[in-house]
């Protein structure tokens, strides 16, 4: 693969990289792939829709044949297996607060949150549109809404306090100081589950500004939507500032793959 030369490459910027994981960065810093990373980021993302709104989707038409520990350990799994499938591909942020926890701390490319959070948001819409063409669309089914027993504040306050804890796992398994490589795909996925375990009922979980937003649009309900978006974007400002006390300042070599994946795999010498 011939790869971009530009100011900045990886070369000077990561001079603490191998050989080899200099590769990767180039392909990941050329351009001319960026269309493959944001396509895996909208697969992810459509996965991870389709299993969690579809999971509400089919429960609803089966009069609970699904069932509420199916319904929110399902897209724990997902999430694993689609970091296990494309991180190192994308990254495999699957929601907009992860890409920019990412780029605040510097492990990411802000210049790359916006094409990001399109793939995302719209494979969020793809799935739930897929969801609506295969069922209908019923009413709250796929939807996240606060549960009849709590406000739209309280709901706000889990999606805040999960999304901390989910950011701050991410960021934790991601840093150098504490890399674990693979399994850190089993931490996401893992925390995904345990947070709809005890908190699905209060606000259903989402954690995921794209995961609400996609469904939403398709149904056209906003009347809960702030709940989605101010709570996971408070929680993930909080998880950054918790790195930065926690390990100081991100930036680090393998956090940066991490955040990054390694970039497409071309071996056709083009």
């Amino acid at each position: 693969m011939r790869l971009a030369q530009r100011p900045g490459d990886s070369t000077r910027v990561y001079p603490e990289l191998s050989g080899r994981e200099r590769e990767y960065v180039h392909s990941f810093n050329d351009l001319r792939l960026e269309w493959v990373r944001l396509l895996a980021e909208f697969l992810g993302t459509y996965l991870l829709v389709l299993t969690a709104a579809g999971g509400g989707v089919v429960d609803a038409l089966t009069h609970g044949a699904v069932g509420s520990a199916a319904a929110v350990t399902a897209p724990g799994l997902v999430v694993l297996a689609v970091i296990l499938a494309t991180g190192a591909v994308s990254g495999a942020h699957l929601n907009p607060v992860v890409t920019i926890a990412f780029a605040f701390r510097t492990d990411f490319q802000w210049m790359r949150v916006p094409g990001y959070v399109f793939a995302q948001l719209a494979g969020a819409a793809a799935a739930a549109a897929t969801l609506a063409a295969v069922f209908g669309v019923h009413g709250a089914a796929g939807l996240t809404v606060p549960g009849p027993q709590f406000t739209d504040t309280q709901a706000a306050v889990v999606e805040g306090l999960l999304t901390f804890g989910l950011v701050t796992i991410i960021l934790g398994a991601a840093s150098g100081a504490q890399n674990v490589g693979a399994l850190s795909a089993f931490a996401a996925g893992g925390w995904v589950v345990l947070a709809g375990l005890w908190a699905g009922a209060v606000s259903g979980a989402s954690m995921n500004p794209a995961r609400s937003i996609g469904p939403a649009l398709v149904s056209g309900d906003y009347a809960h939507l702030w709940v989605y978006i101010v709570g996971p974007f408070v929680g993930s400002g909080l998880a950054v500032a918790a790195a930065f006390g926690l390990r100081g300042r991100g930036g680090d070599a393998v956090s940066r793959r991490a955040a990054q994946g390694a970039g497409p795999n071309r071996t056709s010498g083009t």
